[in-house]
């Protein structure tokens, strides 16, 4: 492959992945949406903000599809984590607004 038809299909890919990365922000910012209401709900029910069981449950059911999707469950694992721990904070932070 010469470089210009590699410079043509690296811009090709790219396009893609802009994509892909538009898509997840959206998605991302739906979940948030979401969890915004659960952290209502929990605040006003006067539950904990987070849920352990509820998330080992979520981190197995993940790693499983991510290993069906031929995506490393590691990876699936540490999103994951990262989404919980900011939903949490979020639900914190709902939680001392209603006190």
């Amino acid at each position: 492959m010469d470089p210009d038809q590699a410079r043509a299909e690296l811009e090709r890919l790219r396009g893609s992945i802009d994509n892909m990365d538009s898509a997840l922000v959206h998605l991302l910012a739906e979940r948030f949406k979401v969890t915004q209401h659960v952290g209502e709900l929990k605040a006003a029910a006067g539950l904990p903000p987070a849920d352990p069981a509820r998330e080992a449950a979520q981190i197995q059911r993940l790693r499983a599809l991510a290993v069906d999707a031929q995506l490393d469950p590691e990876l699936a694992e540490k999103f994951l984590n990262f989404i919980v721990a900011e939903v949490v904070r979020h639900h914190e932070r709902i939680r001392a607004e209603n006190n």
